[in-house]
C-alpha cells in the first residue's frame, strides 16, 4: 500500500522498494494457492496494491506559494513504476489503484501502470477507488465523484468504487452517483462508521454487514469490501450478507457525449448552446495576461482568470506560446496557481500551445479531464 520510493523515504527505504513489492506479492500469491487448492469452486486472486504517497500534486503545502508542489508528476510516476514492476514480478493478478484523495496523483499511477505493462508485454485488469474525504462529496482535492470519474474513464478499467474516510452509511449517496455512471463494475469497502474521539471504530460486523446488503440490493455494488477498522469477522458478516443476492448490472451504454472535467464535470449535449472558451489567458491574445507572466505577477493573472469565469466561461484556455517566455515553466507555475482556486479549478482547462513540450508540461498539472 506505501511501499513507493515517495512514502518509504520517510524510513530511508527507497532502495528497497522493488523488493519489498515482489516478496508481498509472492506471500499473497503462496496464501491464495494454498485456499484455492482447498476450495477450487472458490478461486482467490491477488491485488496489488497501489495506495496514495504522503504527498499531493494537487494542493500546496505552502500558504504563501500556491504554485509550489512538494513533488513532481514525474518523481510521482516514477515511484509508482518501481512499485509496479515488483508487483508484476511478484506476481499479482491484477493492480488496485486505491485510497485516492487526488486524481492526479491517480493519473501518475495509471502512466506508470500503461508504460510499464507495454515495457513487459503484459495487461493485467485494473481497479481504481477513490476516497471522498467527508460529506461535501468531494475528494479531498476538490473533485465531486462524477468528475472524478470523467478524470480517469480513460484507463478503461474493471472497476471504479469508493473506499476509506467514511463508513458505509455516509458513503452510500456517493456511491448512487458513482454507480449510475460507471460502465464497468463497482466496488465499495467502507471504514467500520467512522471513528471515535480516541480514533478507534465501534460499528459491529452485523451493522456493516446488513449495511453493505441494503447496497447490494438497490443494485449499487459488484464487489464488497472492508479498510479502517474493519476485521475478519466485518469482513466474514459482508459475504453472508451478500452471498444470496445478484451483482449489480452493467449500465447500458452511455450517450456518447463529449465530458470534461475541472473540480466539476462539463457535459456537451446536443441540444447545449455556445460552449464559451475565456481565452484572456492567452499571451498570444491579450497583451495585459502577456505582461503580467512576464513580470510574474501570478496573483494578477489569476483574477483574469477568475474574471472569466465569474463571466461565464465554460473553460479556461492557457496559451504560454511567446518567445521571450520559458513556456514549459510559465504553463506550469500558472496552472499550478489555478489549480489552487475552487471557482476558477471547478472548470475545465484547455491547453493551448504549438510545442508538444508545452502540452505535456500543463497536462501533468491538471487533475481534470482537460482539451
Amino acid at each position: 500500500f506505501s511501499s513507493n520510493a515517495i512514502s518509504q523515504a520517510d524510513y530511508q527505504l527507497e532502495p528497497l522498494v522493488y523488493e519489498l513489492n515482489v516478496a508481498a506479492a509472492r506471500l499473497a500469491r503462496e496464501a491464495t494457492a494454498r485456499w484455492t487448492a482447498r476450495t477450487p469452486d472458490r478461486p482467490r486472486f491477488v491485488a496489488g496494491a497501489l495506495g496514495p504517497t504522503n504527498r499531493t500534486l494537487s494542493i500546496s503545502p505552502d500558504v504563501n506559494d500556491p504554485a509550489f508542489r512538494a513533488v513532481t508528476f514525474d518523481q510521482v510516476k516514477a515511484a509508482y513504476a518501481d512499485q509496479v514492476r515488483g508487483l508484476l514480478d511478484g506476481g499479482v493478478d491484477l493492480l488496485l489503484v486505491e485510497t485516492i484523495f487526488d486524481t492526479l496523483n491517480a493519473k501518475a499511477a495509471l502512466v506508470a501502470i500503461a508504460e510499464v505493462e507495454e515495457e513487459k508485454g503484459v495487461h493485467l485488469p485494473l481497479m481504481i477507488s477513490v476516497t471522498i474525504t467527508d460529506r461535501s462529496g468531494r475528494t479531498l482535492s476538490g473533485q465531486t465523484i462524477d468528475a472524478f470519474y470523467t478524470s480517469i474513464a480513460h484507463a478503461k478499467p474493471f472497476s471504479v468504487g469508493i473506499n476509506c474516510a467514511l463508513g458505509a452509511s455516509e458513503m452510500r449517496p456517493y456511491l448512487v452517483d458513482l454507480a449510475a455512471i460507471t460502465q464497468g463494475w463497482v466496488s465499495c469497502y467502507p471504514n467500520a462508521g467512522l471513528p471515535n474521539a480516541f480514533g478507534a471504530y465501534d460499528e459491529e460486523p452485523p451493522t456493516t454487514g446488513a449495511l453493505l446488503r441494503e447496497f447490494a440490493t438497490a443494485g449499487l455494488v459488484n464487489i464488497v469490501g472492508g479498510c479502517c477498522g474493519t476485521t475478519p469477522d466485518h469482513i466474514r458478516a459482508m459475504a453472508e450478507a451478500v452471498v444470496d443476492l445478484p451483482p449489480r448490472p452493467r449500465p447500458t451504454a452511455s450517450e456518447p457525449y463529449a465530458r470534461f472535467s475541472g473540480l466539476e464535470t462539463l457535459t456537451i449535449r446536443p441540444d447545449a448552446n455556445f460552449i464559451m472558451i475565456g481565452e484572456r489567458t492567452n499571451v498570444t491574445g491579450s497583451a495585459r495576461f502577456a505582461e503580467l507572466v512576464k513580470k510574474g505577477d501570478y496573483t494578477t493573472a489569476v483574477e483574469v482568470a477568475l474574471d472569466q469565469v465569474r463571466g461565464g466561461a465554460n473553460l479556461i484556455d492557457v496559451n504560454m506560446d511567446e518567445g521571450l517566455l520559458d513556456s514549459e515553466q510559465v504553463m506550469t507555475t500558472f496552472l499550478n496557481h489555478i489549480a489552487t482556486e475552487p471557482e476558477i479549478a471547478r472548470v475545465p482547462v484547455m491547453i493551448d500551445s504549438s510545442k508538444w513540450s508545452v502540452i505535456e508540461a500543463g497536462l501533468k498539472c491538471v487533475q481534470g479531464k482537460g482539451v
